[in-house]
């Protein structure tokens, strides 16, 4: 099925629908524990840690709320600005995915920030050797295809985004009368003086220095000549 047979309506309403399930889980994971720690019980006050998403990928959080802005700017973009909301969603994915792999790269370095609050010791070579085993839970693993998700929606965005419908007529009416006012002047003259002219009105008497009126001199101009 082409996207030309797909209903409009339809496919936006999946996209924004899918952008804000995909934030939604995004912060989901970012809440849930992602390490378990053993370390040295000498150099602590407890012996286990639980290094959750905001310590291991802080990022996600801005990263999700990142992606809920997304969903509303698309309500009511262009066909232009869609492209370029799909790129940053495309972008988005991607960075998400990336911050769960550098976590799992290296899961004591993405924990060193609980470790030094737990033991008070800094630096990468003596928090390394504190360490005495990790322990890796799904949620990295699950971060990393919410990302992969996100990406395939911004794609989506790209290739369907022109496919959808037009704004809503209520804002095209507004844009038009607005138009149409700036573009006829004499139509907004006439909607305003309500078609009458104000010069056609009886020229006021002004006194002359010869007793006269300017009032009547002006009819004596425009009676016609014998």
């Amino acid at each position: 099925m082409t996207p030309r047979r797909l209903n409009p309506r339809r496919l936006k309403s999946f996209t924004m629908l899918a952008g804000v399930v995909l934030s939604g889980l995004t912060i989901l994971t970012w809440t849930n524990p992602w390490f378990s720690l053993t370390i040295d019980g000498s150099a602590a006050t407890q012996s286990h840690l639980t290094a959750a998403g905001d310590v291991a990928a802080p990022a996600l959080v801005t990263l999700a709320l990142a992606g809920l802005a997304l969903v509303g700017a698309l309500a009511i973009a262009g066909p232009l600005i869609r492209y370029v909301l799909g790129a940053v969603q495309t972008l988005l994915g991607v960075t998400i995915v990336l911050s769960a792999v550098s976590a799992l790269r290296d899961p004591v370095a993405a924990s060193a920030s609980l470790i030094t609050e737990a033991t008070g010791v800094s630096g990468a070579a003596p928090i390394a050797a504190l360490v005495r085993s990790v322990s890796v839970t799904p949620w990295p693993a699950i971060t990393i295809v919410v990302g992969a998700l996100v990406v395939l929606l911004g794609l989506f965005l790209l290739f369907t985004g022109r496919f959808w419908p037009a704004s809503s007529r209520k804002y095209q009416a507004v844009r038009l009368e607005r138009q149409a006012v700036g573009e006829n002047p004499a139509a907004d003259w006439d909607s305003l003086s309500n078609g009458t002219d104000p010069t056609d009105g009886p020229t006021p008497e002004v006194p002359t220095s010869d007793g006269g009126s300017v009032g009547d001199a002006r009819a004596s101009d425009d009676s016609p000549s014998r």
